[in-house]
């Protein structure tokens, strides 16, 4: 049985492929590869990302991925096709190249990944080609949408919102349409005469549809702030569907992960509002009449005046990092005037989501105290030079050992030495071409491999010494930096806050500030033991 430590990467793009297990067909050819190949299924890392997009790099399995090749740990790796591990031909070439230069061995099922030059010029011109094919059909599907939008087809939207139904075009004879469902829309026209004519907010209406036993289209017995705010907003309920709403934009780094979601983003963009001149209508049934939806966009313009809610933005300083620590909710800013201000827990609030009952009995936090602890305790890491120093040599801890370099050399004096006598006894007639030729080919590729790891060694230790002229001056920042924070403005304590800070977690007793810590790799044991990687990579247990 082989003794070499084998793991597998499998990705489906999105969440109803994931639902679907379309993802198992996958699992099942490489299973099935390794299976051939002579290892065994009980002792493999899996690595799968289940409804992730393949245009970014930002992935949960991918990252354990390369975490575990980066320290070493495994040496051979099966993917279904190139394209399962990116959609981008630039994302392609890097992983790739950076699994190599790790001595991880990839090996795509689809076809071999070999060595030689033609075999590698191959791959390119597939990723190039493929990501040409990809860019051209999303841009004919958009310039096709775009064409269907301005000649007013209903089937361009795809779905219809609460109140109509949608029809499809082989059930609408050829010409999708939207059909109103009239109990639905009974229900429309309340909420719009509940907000424009008895000026009620979206908290009201939500408690007095709570209250008639009315559901959501999809059976919720509460209705969200979004939903109404949706319904109110959006103009195909006075017979103009609009086309072209929402711009998608690539997802940036986000301060702290959702309630109940992952880290990193599945689809790896989202939508943003689109200016509203560039909206294309569409003519469907109207529910409301254009007055009436004029009068409800004004209310919903002054209610939010009353309430005093501001433009979109961080009004206050430990924005988006407050969480609560005992039911996962984050913490909100409240300011009811200069001398009232508190962070209260979103699980305390009587929300619709949650029935308009509190599920949380976590207590307020004073915003001024939050504020200035919070702040203390990041003056004291960046003041502090021997936490700083003990930061870094935690992160940075060098990978090899002084004898690792000595060992490369020694191996390729040695492999240069073989290699010399292989051709000395073909220039002598000892051996003949056809066996000269192979033994030569496979000891360039191991010199080859072998000068790439001590380049990478050799970069490596640089690193680590210009890290530690930074710890020399370690003492000279602090001193600097020390007048600077007693003087910093709010924009700037914000910035700092955020750069250093994950999250702040918020218990009844204590406020636990947790900082960024982003290891290269997890730490080798002392004694010389292996790894665990049980915790990166999945393991499968067979029966």
């Amino acid at each position: 049985m082989n003794e070499m430590q084998v793991a597998l990467y499998a990705r489906v793009s999105c969440e109803q492929q994931a639902e679907a297990k379309t993802i198992e067909s996958q699992l099942a050819e490489i299973r099935a590869r390794i299976i051939a190949d002579g290892f065994d299924l009980s002792t493999i890392l899996e690595f799968v990302d289940d409804g992730y997009s393949g245009s970014t790099l930002v992935r949960p399995a991918l990252e354990r991925l390369r975490d575990v090749a980066a320290a070493g740990g495994m040496d051979r790796l099966y993917i279904h096709c190139p394209d399962r591990f990116a959609r981008n031909y630039a994302y392609q070439v890097l992983l790739v190249e950076e699994l190599s230069q790790r001595g991880v061995e990839v090996i795509f099922l689809n076809r071999p990944l070999g060595q030689t030059p033609e075999d590698q010029l191959l791959l390119q011109v597939q990723g190039v080609i493929a990501e040409y094919e990809r860019a051209k059909f999303l841009e004919r599907s958009r310039r096709g949408k775009r064409h269907a939008a301005q000649e007013g087809r209903v089937g361009i939207l795809c779905h219809a919102p609460y109140g109509y139904r949608y029809v499809h075009k082989q059930e609408g004879g050829g010409e999708a349409r939207f059909e109103i469902v009239f109990e639905e829309a009974r229900i429309v026209q309340q909420v719009y005469a509940w907000v424009g004519q008895e000026r009620c907010t979206i908290n009201e209406v939500c408690r007095r549809l709570h209250q008639a036993g009315i559901h959501t289209q999809t059976g919720k017995e509460h209705w969200d702030h979004k939903t109404i705010w949706d319904m109110l907003k959006n103009p195909a309920y006075k017979g103009e569907a609009a086309f072209g709403k929402t711009r998608w934009r690539p997802v940036g780094p986000r301060l702290r992960a959702p309630r109940g979601r992952p880290e990193q983003s599945r689809r790896g963009y989202a939508g943003n509002d689109a200016p509203k001149d560039e909206w294309i209508p569409i003519p469907v049934p109207a529910l409301v009449a254009s007055a009436l939806f004029d009068a409800v966009q004004e209310q919903l313009e002054e209610n939010r005046l009353r309430a005093r809610i501001p433009a979109k933005g961080s009004r206050y300083l430990l924005q988006g990092l407050l969480v609560c620590a005992r039911c996962g909710y984050a913490y909100c800013g409240r300011t009811n005037d200069e001398r009232n201000a508190y962070y209260r827990c979103g699980g305390a609030m009587n929300v619709p989501r949650q029935g308009f009952e509190r599920v949380c009995w976590n207590k307020e936090v004073r915003m001024d105290q939050a504020d200035a602890a919070v702040w203390q305790e990041v003056c004291q890491l960046l003041e502090d030079p021997d936490r700083l120093e003990q930061e870094y040599r935690q992160r940075l801890q060098p990978q090899q050992t002084p004898s690792e370099q000595e060992s490369l050399e020694a191996q390729m004096g040695k492999l240069r030495r073989g290699m010399a006598r292989l051709i000395d006894s073909y220039a002598d007639g000892l051996i003949d071409k056809q066996e000269f030729e192979p033994r030569v080919m496979r000891m360039r590729e191991r010199l080859q491999h072998f000068d790439e790891q001590l380049q990478r060694l050799k970069e490596e230790a640089e690193v680590e010494e210009e890290v530690r002229v930074i710890l020399g001056r370690l003492e000279t920042f602090a001193a600097k930096v020390k007048d600077e924070l007693q003087d910093a403005d709010f924009q700037t304590r914000r910035e700092v806050i955020r750069a250093l800070v994950k999250r702040i977690e918020v218990d009844e007793q204590q406020i636990r500030v947790v900082f960024r810590v982003s290891p290269i790799s997890p730490a080798s044991s002392g004694n010389g033991a292996s790894l665990n990687w049980q915790h990166w990579g999945r393991r499968v247990h067979t029966r």
